[in-house]
Protein backbone atom coordinates (compact mmCIF):
# COMPACT_ATOMS: atom_id res chain seq x y z
CA UNK A 1 0.00 0.00 0.00
CA UNK A 2 1.51 3.28 -1.11
CA UNK A 3 0.95 6.60 0.59
CA UNK A 4 1.88 9.55 -1.60
CA UNK A 5 2.40 13.19 -0.72
CA UNK A 6 2.73 15.77 -3.51
CA UNK A 7 3.23 12.92 -5.99
CA UNK A 8 6.20 11.42 -4.09
CA UNK A 9 6.28 8.30 -1.97
CA UNK A 10 5.69 9.09 1.68
CA UNK A 11 5.54 5.43 2.73
CA UNK A 12 5.10 1.94 1.30
CA UNK A 13 3.62 -0.70 3.58
CA UNK A 14 3.67 -4.41 2.70
CA UNK A 15 0.07 -5.56 2.31
CA UNK A 16 1.01 -9.04 3.57
CA UNK A 17 3.09 -8.48 6.74
CA UNK A 18 2.38 -4.78 7.42
CA UNK A 19 6.04 -3.77 7.53
CA UNK A 20 6.86 -0.23 6.39
CA UNK A 21 9.58 -0.33 3.74
CA UNK A 22 12.54 2.01 3.99
CA UNK A 23 12.23 5.21 2.00
CA UNK A 24 14.10 8.49 1.87
CA UNK A 25 13.13 11.77 0.23
CA UNK A 26 10.31 10.16 -1.72
CA UNK A 27 12.29 7.17 -3.00
CA UNK A 28 12.23 3.54 -1.86
CA UNK A 29 15.53 2.33 -0.38
CA UNK A 30 14.56 -1.34 -0.82
CA UNK A 31 12.67 -3.16 -3.52
CA UNK A 32 9.12 -4.41 -3.44
CA UNK A 33 6.64 -6.08 -5.77
CA UNK A 34 3.86 -3.74 -6.88
CA UNK A 35 0.77 -5.39 -8.33
CA UNK A 36 -2.15 -3.59 -9.93
CA UNK A 37 -4.86 -5.55 -11.71
CA UNK A 38 -8.33 -4.85 -13.07
CA UNK A 39 -10.47 -7.96 -13.15
CA UNK A 40 -12.29 -8.43 -16.45
CA UNK A 41 -15.23 -10.33 -17.79
CA UNK A 42 -15.82 -13.88 -16.61
CA UNK A 43 -14.20 -13.27 -13.23
CA UNK A 44 -16.08 -13.03 -9.96
CA UNK A 45 -14.72 -9.48 -9.60
CA UNK A 46 -15.71 -7.83 -12.91
CA UNK A 47 -14.48 -4.24 -13.02
CA UNK A 48 -12.74 -4.34 -9.63
CA UNK A 49 -9.23 -2.85 -9.46
CA UNK A 50 -6.82 -4.20 -6.84
CA UNK A 51 -3.48 -2.61 -5.89
CA UNK A 52 -0.95 -4.06 -3.47
CA UNK A 53 2.71 -4.02 -2.51
CA UNK A 54 4.70 -6.97 -1.19
CA UNK A 55 8.09 -6.76 0.51
CA UNK A 56 10.75 -9.07 -0.88
CA UNK A 57 10.47 -11.51 2.05
CA UNK A 58 6.70 -11.93 1.61
CA UNK A 59 7.09 -12.31 -2.15
CA UNK A 60 9.70 -15.05 -1.63
CA UNK A 61 7.48 -16.87 0.88
CA UNK A 62 4.43 -16.75 -1.42
CA UNK A 63 6.40 -17.71 -4.53
CA UNK A 64 7.91 -20.71 -2.69
CA UNK A 65 4.37 -22.10 -2.29
CA UNK A 66 3.66 -22.13 -6.06
CA UNK A 67 3.10 -25.56 -7.59
CA UNK A 68 4.59 -24.26 -10.84
CA UNK A 69 7.53 -21.94 -10.12
CA UNK A 70 7.53 -18.46 -11.61
CA UNK A 71 9.90 -18.00 -14.53
CA UNK A 72 13.17 -16.40 -13.53
CA UNK A 73 15.86 -14.73 -15.60
CA UNK A 74 18.67 -12.30 -14.93
CA UNK A 75 18.62 -8.70 -16.16
CA UNK A 76 21.79 -6.89 -17.19
CA UNK A 77 20.45 -3.37 -16.84
CA UNK A 78 18.34 -2.22 -13.91
CA UNK A 79 16.38 0.98 -14.42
Amino acid sequence: MRRLKNGKIEAVVCNCCGRTLQSERGYLKEDCVNIEHVFGYFSRKDGIRRKLDLCEDCFDRIAASFVIPAEESEENELL
